[in-house]
C-alpha cells in the first residue's frame, strides 16, 4: 500500500486502539506492524497520537533565482552551451568582459545573484531550454600498414603532458553520406597540455595537405610543436609525415588499431568542435573550404580564449565504479599563461589579443559565416 493508503489503515486502527483493552490493543499493534513494516515503537506512537499524512504545500515565495534566467540564458549562449561544470566556474570573468564591451547590462541584484549561484542551480535554470539535435556521417579512417613497424605506438597511459607542444591530431571527412569524389576534410589538433586547439580544413586526402595545414598550425600555436600523435589512417602513416617530422625533429607516435581511448582529447574535439559547428554535411567546393577556414580562425579565438575545459588529474577504482577527480576549469589561455616554459614575449602577445576579445560578437560572426556555409549547400 502506498503512503496515503497507510494513513487511512491506521486511522481506522486508532479508533478501535483508543477502545480496547491492554491485551487486545497488543493485538491491534501486531497486526499494524505486520501490515505496514513499522517497528513497534513507531507503530505505537501513530495509534497513541493524532499523525496525519502532511499535504504538499505550494511554495509561497518565488526563488530569487528566477531573476536570473534571462542574463543566465545569455551567458549560456554567449559559451556556446556549456555545461554547468565548465560554465559556473567562468561566469565571473565572462560577466566582466561582456559589461567591458557593453554586450551586457545587469542589475545590482542580478549581479550579486550570478556571483553565489551554484552549479546544480544553473543545471535547473537551463534545463528546459537545452534541445540539441544532431546527425551521423560516415568515417574515412583506413588503415596504413606501409610504414606502422616505423612508428613507435603510444596509449592515452604513455602521454607525457608536462611540457606543452604534444599534439594529438585528427582528420574529420565532410563527406555526407557518400565517399565518392572529392570532399572537404579538416585536420584537428589538440594540445595535451594546455589543451589549445587549432583545426585547418583542406581539400581531397592528399597526403601533401596534411603537411601544409600542419606548417599553418604550427605558426597558430603560442608555443614551438614538439611531437604529434595520430591514428592509423593512410594520411598519417605514410613516408610525407615521417620525413617532415624527421626533418623538424618531431616525435611521431602513432595510437593502437581500432583503440579510440588512445587519442581521447582529439576524439572528443571532433564532436564538441568540429561537428557541432559543421555538422555531418557534404562540403566539396573552393568556397566552401575558404568559408571553413575563415570560420577555423575564429574558432581558434573563440575555444581558446573563451572556452573553460577540465583536465583529469586522477581516477579511483571504488569497487565496480571508476571515480573521476577534475581540475578546476580554465581556458586554454589561462593554462598557458601559467606555463614556465613559454615565453613572456608569447603570453604579453595573447595578453594584448585577449583584450581585443568580445566573445559575443566572435560567436555572431562564427553563425554568420556559418550561415553562409550552410547557403552553398542549398543552392547546390
Amino acid at each position: 500500500m502506498n503512503l496515503r493508503e497507510r494513513y487511512a489503515y491506521i486511522n481506522v486502527l486508532r479508533k478501535q486502539y483508543r477502545k480496547a483493552s491492554k491485551i487486545n490493543r497488543s493485538k491491534i499493534l501486531d497486526e499494524l506492524i505486520k501490515n505496514t513494516g513499522y517497528c513497534r515503537d513507531y507503530g505505537a506512537l501513530l495509534l497513541r497520537t493524532n499523525a496525519q499524512l502532511k499535504k504538499n504545500r505550494k511554495r509561497n515565495k518565488p526563488s530569487p533565482y528566477f531573476k536570473i534566467i534571462k542574463p543566465l540564458k545569455e551567458l549560456w549562449v554567449i559559451s556556446n552551451f556549456l555545461c554547468s561544470k565548465r560554465l559556473h566556474p567562468f561566469i565571473p570573468e565572462l560577466i566582466r568582459i561582456l559589461e567591458e564591451k557593453n554586450e551586457m547590462k545587469l542589475t545590482g541584484e542580478q549581479r550579486e545573484l550570478l556571483s553565489k549561484v551554484s552549479r546544480s542551480t544553473v543545471d535547473r535554470l537551463l534545463s528546459p531550454i537545452k534541445k540539441e539535435i544532431f546527425g551521423r556521417g560516415k568515417s574515412t579512417t583506413r588503415p596504413g600498414t606501409l610504414l606502422k613497424h616505423k612508428i613507435p605506438v603510444h596509449t592515452f597511459a604513455d602521454w607525457n603532458d608536462e611540457a606543452p607542444g604534444f599534439l594529438e591530431m585528427d582528420v574529420v571527412a565532410h563527406c555526407g553520406d557518400r565517399l565518392i569524389g572529392e570532399y572537404i576534410s579538416s585536420l584537428d589538433a589538440v594540445d595535451i597540455a594546455t589543451y589549445w586547439v587549432e583545426i585547418c580544413s583542406f581539400m581531397g586526402r592528399s597526403q601533401r595537405f596534411v603537411t601544409d595545414s600542419l606548417d599553418e598550425i604550427r605558426v597558430r600555436l603560442p608555443f614551438p610543436l614538439l611531437g604529434i600523435d595520430c591514428d592509423n589512417d593512410t594520411l598519417f602513416i605514410n613516408a610525407h609525415l615521417l620525413r617532415y617530422c624527421q626533418d623538424n625533429s618531431l616525435t611521431f607516435t602513432r595510437s593502437r588499431a581500432y583503440k579510440k581511448n588512445d587519442n581521447p582529447y582529439v576524439e572528443q574535439k571532433n564532436w564538441s568542435i568540429v561537428r557541432k559547428f559543421f555538422g555531418y554535411w557534404r562540403y566539396d567546393t573552393c568556397e566552401q573550404l575558404e568559408i571553413m577556414n575563415k570560420i577555423n580562425a575564429k574558432l581558434s579565438l573563440y575555444n581558446n580564449f573563451f572556452q573553460p575545459v577540465m583536465k583529469l588529474k586522477e581516477k579511483i577504482r571504488v569497487g565496480s565504479k571508476v571515480k573521476r577527480i577534475y581540475d578546476e576549469p580554465r581556458t586554454p589561455f589561462a593554462r598557458v599563461l601559467e606555463r614556465k616554459e613559454i615565453s613572456e614575449d608569447k603570453k604579453q602577445k595573447l595578453k594584448s589579443i585577449y583584450v581585443t576579445l568580445n566573445p559575443k560578437q566572435l560567436l555572431k560572426e562564427i553563425n554568420d559565416l556559418i550561415n553562409l556555409l550552410l547557403k552553398t549547400l542549398a543552392r547546390k
